[in-house]
């Protein structure tokens, strides 16, 4: 009998979807755990910037996203409250896909869906791990300076952490490119 395809897209993420959500974070993320209440307050303050990658019921990646103060990204599994009046920065917290869906351009369809929220504000940053500055790169983000306290919440999420931000609504790259090689 033959796999069946899969044929997972992106949707608005639920609270129904946070079980397997903490699945996903726990394999991709090991060192970096956050807690259901994260996922939870973050996809209730600012639904528009969380997403669900999903095929028949079957949770393969997230993306979680929002408004901050520029330069003050919260700390690792913290929650946030509610979303700052003078937000003037949009952050992306995570961006994460199951290795069995990697290489299919699924990570590039969330960036830019992420991407299109993000406009509302001059810039997007995020905390770039594993060694991916290379990968946020191809969208736009580079590295930038950080103050002793940023550099501080930095440490949480491991000795490669660097705070990447980028200027929205005037990148010049090639989509179907990025799409293609992630």
């Amino acid at each position: 009998m033959a796999n069946k395809a899969i044929l997972a897209s992106w949707r608005g993420m639920t609270v129904d979807d946070i079980p397997q959500l903490l699945q996903v974070a726990d394999q991709v993320h090991p060192d970096l755990p956050e807690s259901d209440d994260v996922f939870s307050e973050r996809a209730q303050l600012f639904p528009d910037g969380c997403l669900t990658l999903a095929d028949d019921g079957k949770v393969y990646g997230y993306a979680v996203s929002h408004p901050i103060r520029r330069g003050c990204p919260p700390a690792l599994d913290s929650l946030l409250g509610e979303i700052p009046e003078d937000s003037d920065q949009y952050y992306i917290h995570d961006v994460a896909v199951l290795p069995e869906l990697r290489g299919k351009g699924h990570a590039a369809d969330a960036i830019n869906k992420l991407l299109e929220v993000a406009n509302r504000f001059a810039t997007t940053c995020l905390v770039s791990v594993y060694g991916t500055g290379p990968f946020w790169g191809r969208f736009g983000f580079e590295p930038e300076p950080v103050s002793a306290v940023l550099q501080e919440k930095l440490r949480n999420y491991g000795d490669d952490a660097v705070y990447m931000s980028r200027r929205n609504g005037d990148l010049h790259r090639n989509e179907s490119d990025i799409s293609q090689t992630i």
